[in-house]
């Protein structure tokens, strides 16, 4: 593979060379030229690295020469194309291409009147290139003075409204209209550029008349992108273009879109795109959110968000623009709430799985909020103007707003519900971990209550421990154990007043009774803490049979049997497994990885990979280690398989230098041919031409066969040595 890699890597930098010099030696023939341009253009886009060779071999710099001096079009275009696109697959082209120069130049091509409609759109599209996140090349656009061109180009490419796309010429305008409305874009953000703002937001009156005059989606979606990224985070220009009615002009444009989003879809994808620039020039100003309400935006809004051919993305976008409609805008607030607005966003907040549409329809909800605590406060105030007299109006009008400050009291209580709801889960969340680790600390003083019980208890409690067990027994069958975790304490106070140990080493009748009710008392515990997600019984399990401390090894054996605390441990042992049986990690209590438990042992390389091989319960770490283990062994041996030589060893390495030494083809040395007369004059006329170039020189002349560019290397700067040598 990798022998095919540098094969191709070659034939691409041989296929560039031969390019490079087709260039060179067809000045007089254009179309040669041009053919040359798109064959180094295809190249380029086959391999990532073509550019950069090209870069270094100085093509870049011979095509940006040729698309200056060059007389024929059709040459500077495909230079221009050529430059382009390579700047636009490599940074560092990118960045070697980014001088005032080449600026002064495309200029020259976009302000001449002579240059077609062609020529100018193959320098946009460089200039395109070049200022895409670039800051350098947005500062250079500037100071050459392009964008000012651009800007001109804006207002004089497309003179008639009527836009007819079938005709070739107008088509060929339009495009080259459209590609200086996607570099103005540029030049103003990614990064933002707040300067070049400045100089672009004088388009916005011919913006305006574009928009009004003709409703095309070829039109308003460039259109709307310029305005959109011109207004992006610049509050003095979001100013400007409100000053010249340009909110006005985008929401009269809302308005018909919507009305026509019932009968084509294109209408209702168009009138997203127009929300998007109204919300991009209200966004740091919610309170020219009221000039909206001259048009009633928001009801528009609320329809165009229950079409059906809208994605979540284009819903999201809605609402963020409702929410920043009704920020600061009482009158936007009202409009939404009489126009059912608010259960719209409920439905969208509880039904959608998409984030940001749920932040952006919780933004709106929290928008409304105080509209709503006003209309549930008095049914016959309206305060969202001073004037008593438009009050009368908007109450006279308004026939039916008991209705609507009825559903606005049934929204608020809904909220105000929800909130309750989640704040109650939080806090039962918290109890129940409080009453895990409270059962947890009750359990352990009683096991060391019993303990210590033990030792100083006589025979004449066996009457006693009988009646306390019959009376735990009881009070299991009623249920009074299942509610352990409300009545800790009456558990408590039961478990204080018996001794199962003693009993048990009493009578081994009384041992059984006193296991099942361990078992019954475990049971009802475990089902009491039950919660409704499974992660939290299984943490609880683990908490509440928790292993008790071993008995210290010094203290003399009183009892028969094994100390209490081991047979305890044993029985909540058999218990937790019965309990687990159902469980996947039941088993984690028998069987344990044998890497995880063989500390004290000497380990080294090869006995600790045998003894995790024999484990059959692995974890998941040393699961990752053998598993990695295997694969680099497998690995190692398709390696020997293929090659039969490997350095394992420093003694295997001396054995199989010696082998490989022996057995290795001898390397033939090549046949010495001396220069002749006419190949050291194509040496001399080569550097005179191209310079040190040696790979250029060989390809050019007909040197003999076996030649490279060492051999002419060294043989020039012998001759040059010599001081009688000349060049010829």
């Amino acid at each position: 593979m990798e022998s095919e890699d540098t094969k191709k890597i070659q034939e691409m930098k041989t296929d560039l060379n031969l390019l490079l010099e087709c260039l060179k030696y067809q000045m007089d023939n254009p179309f040669s030229q041009k053919e040359a341009l798109v064959t180094i253009h295809s190249v380029c886009q086959q391999n990532s690295n073509a550019g950069v060779y090209f870069r270094e071999i100085g093509g870049l710099m011979f095509v940006k020469n040729l698309a200056k001096s060059s007389e024929h079009s059709m040459v500077k275009e495909a230079a221009l194309y050529t430059l382009g696109a390579v700047a636009e697959q490599n940074v560092y082209c990118q960045q070697s291409l980014c001088t005032s120069e080449l600026f002064e130049d495309l200029t020259w091509f976009l302000s001449n009147d002579d240059s077609n409609t062609n020529l100018k759109r193959m320098s946009v599209y460089v200039i395109l290139v070049l200022v895409s996140n670039n800051r350098t090349g947005q500062t250079l656009v500037r100071e050459t003075g392009c964008i000012t061109v651009l800007t001109q180009l804006f207002r004089t490419v497309l003179s008639k409204y009527e836009l007819n796309l079938s005709d070739k010429n107008a088509f060929q305008s339009y495009q080259l209209w459209s590609s200086v409305c996607s570099t103005l874009c540029v030049c103003v953000n990614n990064p933002q550029n707040d300067e070049n703002q400045m100089l672009c937001c004088s388009l916005f009156p011919h913006a305006n008349d574009w928009l009004i005059n003709c409703i095309k989606p070829e039109i308003i979606r460039p259109v709307c992108s310029f305005i959109g990224l011109t207004l992006a985070n610049n509050t003095y220009v979001q100013k400007y273009f409100i000053s010249v009615g340009g909110l006005d002009v985008l929401s009269q444009v809302l308005v018909q879109l919507e009305s026509d989003s019932h009968k084509t879809l294109s209408s209702a994808k168009l009138a997203v795109v127009v929300t998007k620039t109204v919300d991009a020039c209200i966004a740091d100003n919610p309170t020219f959110g009221i000039i909206l309400s001259k048009y009633q935006i928001v009801s528009k809004l609320l329809t165009l968000l229950l079409h059906e051919g809208l994605d979540s993305g284009e819903k999201f976008s809605i609402i963020l623009t409702l929410g920043h409609c009704t920020e600061d805008c009482e009158e936007n607030q009202y409009d939404l709430f009489k126009n059912n607005g608010l259960p719209l966003m409920i439905q969208a907040l509880t039904e959608s799985q998409n984030e940001e549409l749920n932040k952006a329809a919780t933004f709106v909800l929290h928008n409304c909020k105080k509209i709503t605590e006003k209309l549930s406060l008095s049914l016959g105030e309206y305060s969202f103007d001073e004037n008593e007299e438009q009050l009368k109006d908007v109450n006279m009008k308004e026939k039916n707003l008991e209705e609507y400050w009825k559903k606005a009291k049934e929204i608020l209580h809904r909220i105000e519900q929800l909130e309750r709801e989640r704040n109650e889960e939080k806090i039962q969340r918290e109890k129940d971990k409080d009453n895990v680790s409270s059962m947890n600390i009750n359990i352990q003083n009683t096991l060391k209550h019993l303990h210590a019980d033990s030792i100083g208890r006589g025979p004449t409690a066996e009457d006693k421990d009988k009646r306390q067990l019959r009376k735990l027994q009881s009070y299991q069958s009623h249920g009074v154990l299942s509610s352990a975790c409300t009545n800790d304490h009456q558990m408590k106070t039961l478990l204080k007043s018996t001794n199962p140990v003693n009993a048990c080493y009493r009578e081994s009748g009384q041992s059984k009774t006193l296991c099942k009710a361990i078992s019954s008392y475990n049971q009802n515990l475990y089902e009491g803490t039950t919660f409704e997600k499974k992660n939290s019984v299984s943490q609880s399990s683990d908490h509440i049979f928790k292993h008790p401390i071993p008995v210290v090894k010094n203290r003399k054996q009183q009892l028969p049997v094994t100390d209490p605390f081991t047979l305890c441990s044993d029985i909540i042992n058999k218990e937790v497994i019965s309990f687990l049986a159902t469980d996947n990690h039941s088993k984690m209590l028998k069987y344990r990885c044998s890497g995880c438990i063989a500390v004290g042992k000497s380990l080294n390389s090869r006995n600790f990979s045998k003894l995790l091989h024999s484990c059959p319960y692995q974890c998941d770490r040393h699961k990752v280690i053998v598993e990695a283990e295997d694969r680099y062994k497998s690995e190692l041996r398709k390696s020997l398989i293929c090659n039969k030589k490997i350095l394992l060893t420093p003694r295997r390495r001396r054995q199989l230098s010696g082998e490989s030494s022996t057995s290795g083809e001898i390397k033939k040395r090549r046949i010495r041919k001396n220069f002749t007369e006419e190949e050291v004059n194509y040496l001399f006329n080569g550097v005179k031409k191209m310079g040190n170039h040696w790979n250029l020189i060989l390809w050019s002349f007909p040197f003999q066969q076996g030649r490279k560019a060492v051999d002419l290397a060294h043989k020039y700067h012998k001759l040059t040595k010599r001081p009688k040598c000349a060049a010829p």
